[in-house]
């Protein structure tokens, strides 16, 4: 069986984690979230919300991860704990998702970068990354880190101009209607999406050093920063646009630099927007190539993609088919919804995470009990799957049953050659 080789350590992983999550909240989920939250307060309420599902899911995803610290996350955990067909429908429903992120990610670039030819600067963003991670994962995590602090830079400005210098006045926080609690609930559920980068850690398993240790310290550290990140940005963004400036912006951040009249701050957010987005890029190709190499390696999908490459130690076809989903993806496709396909689908992966973690059993001597923190994520999740605008609901369970019915012909097929 092809193995990966184990070079990451708590650094790399946290920041692989961050590489993953930032970018997607920050520049893209805030303006719809508000829309559909419709007060400031209640934009603050559901990011509590998705915050809570997000950390439910990362314990559940740590405990599975230490228990099975090999490639594909929750296609691996739903095979162990609750059978062949649990764990297809994750690694399926993650592949499918999560393309469709890969594909909103570059796009985004080629508006921030160049809006006048977004789908070539897309298309090249994609063969440039691929190209990355196939040099080997220990590169993808140099080249995140780089990318990373320079979000971290871009955030911290916007933060400080916004704050100090963008007329903020913080009653505006409170300001607007509040929608109902299903407004609030889909508001979470599109948060949501800017959390999921967490479980590239767990994808990236087998290629941890200490799992057992690794694991449990990355992910929440990974978390929580985020957290308090998108926290900051959220309020100083709502004191300065308000509700409804945020929810009409479609670069809420460039938004908050020229509200301090500073075109040439502006201009920065909007490069710095385009490269924090291609660290998302960077690190979601690696994620989405490894559980199409470990579906492969259990013959869930064609076996060639189950090839690890003898001096990179990556597995090169499974992230070459990757890319060129991608390139195909974002050259033909109008993917605006994407955000909303793509939550649902990863929502269902999450359930089915949370699921397997209850099969594990209790732990004795943990402060909040790990079955019920299992419990509370499963539930959230399917509630926010639901609650997502009805069109992404329809698409991604759609998705989901074609997903179904081919695993079942599969086994059919497999029963009638015995």
């Amino acid at each position: 069986m092809n193995r990966l080789a184990r070079r990451l350590g708590v650094r790399d992983a946290v920041v692989i984690g961050l590489g993953s999550m930032l970018g997607a909240g920050v520049f893209v989920v805030f303006a719809p979230a508000a829309a559909e939250a419709g007060s400031g307060v209640a934009l603050l309420v559901a990011l509590g919300i998705a915050a809570l599902v997000a950390y439910c899911n990362a314990t559940s995803s740590a405990r599975l991860a230490i228990r099975y610290p090999e490639s594909g996350g929750t296609y691996v955990y739903g095979r162990e704990r609750l059978g062949d067909f649990a764990g297809f429908l994750a690694g399926w429903g993650f592949v499918v998702g999560k393309t469709a992120s890969c594909g909103a990610m570059a796009l985004t670039i080629g508006a921030y970068l160049w809006p006048e030819q977004a789908r070539p600067v897309a298309v090249a963003a994609v063969v440039a990354l691929t190209a990355v991670n196939l040099l080997g994962v220990t590169k993808t995590a140099r080249a995140t880190r780089w990318l990373v602090a320079l979000t971290l830079l871009v955030l911290a400005t916007v933060l400080v101009t916004g704050a100090g210098f963008g007329g903020a006045q913080w009653g505006r926080v409170g300001a607007g209607e509040v929608t109902g609690a299903y407004g609030v609930l889909t508001a979470a559920g599109l948060i949501f999406f800017a959390f999921a980068g967490y479980a590239r850690i767990a994808t990236l398993a087998e290629e941890v050093r200490e799992p057992t240790r690794t694991i449990p310290r990355a992910i929440p550290t990974a978390l929580g920063i985020v957290l308090a990140i998108y926290a900051a940005v959220a309020l100083v963004s709502l004191s300065v646009l308000g509700p409804a400036g945020l929810a009409a912006s479609t670069a809420p951040l460039a938004e908050v630099v020229r509200a301090a009249d500073a075109p040439a701050l502006a201009w920065a957010v909007q490069i710095g927007a385009g490269v924090a987005v291609t660290g998302v890029l960077l690190a979601l190709l690696a994620g989405v190539g490894r559980t199409v190499f470990a579906m492969a390696r259990r013959r869930d999908l064609p076996g060639v993609l189950d090839a690890v490459h003898a001096r990179s130690l990556v597995p090169h076809r499974a992230e070459l088919v990757v890319g060129l989903a991608v390139v195909v993806l974002v050259s033909v496709a109008d993917i605006r919804d994407a955000i909303g396909f793509s939550s649902v689908t990863v929502l269902v992966y999450y359930a089915i995470t949370n699921a397997s973690a209850l099969t594990l059993g209790r732990e004795p001597g943990r402060f909040v009990p790990v079955q019920s923190v299992a419990a509370v994520g499963l539930v959230g999740c399917v509630v926010l799957a639901v609650t997502l605008p009805p069109a992404s609901v329809l698409a991604g369970f759609g998705v989901l049953a074609l997903g179904a019915a081919w695993f079942g012909l599969a086994r059919l097929r497999g029963r009638l050659r015995r």
